[in-house]
């Protein structure tokens, strides 16, 4: 699986982005697929996933703004962001599961497959 990200960029404090992420293979319906970040300085942190099965989820602090979809036609995963803050500055990266129809709650280590990761940057 290969994963390109798109849709980074500078914004204002409550601004929108939508980033998109382009899969390759024939079996992305199957993956769960998810979003994470990293600030200068800090972990890598997860924001959203979006499972194989539908489901969704959500790091607590973006609930409510942010919401990750799919297009499985398009093999395509978004993350559309709104009402963004200054503390939501960090490279964003494009994520899939290790295997097809993956099972686990540890959103941090689920993911085998990354892209390059893009730039969001929110000015306050």
């Amino acid at each position: 699986v290969q994963l390109v990200e798109s849709g980074g960029g500078l914004v204002q404090s409550g601004g929108s982005l939508r980033l998109s992420c382009a899969a390759s293979g024939r079996t992305f319906s199957a993956y769960g697929m998810g979003w994470l970040r990293q600030a200068p300085g800090k972990e890598r942190e997860f924001v959203a996933h979006s499972g194989w099965s539908g489901s969704t989820y959500y790091l607590d602090s973006v609930k409510g703004r942010f919401t990750i979809s799919r297009d499985n036609a398009k093999t395509t995963v978004y993350l559309q962001m709104n009402n963004l803050k200054p503390e939501d500055t960090a490279v964003y990266y494009c994520a899939a599961d290790r295997s097809p129809r993956y099972s686990s709650t540890d959103y941090l280590r689920r993911y085998y497959f990354w892209g390059q990761g893009t730039q969001v940057t929110v000015s306050s």
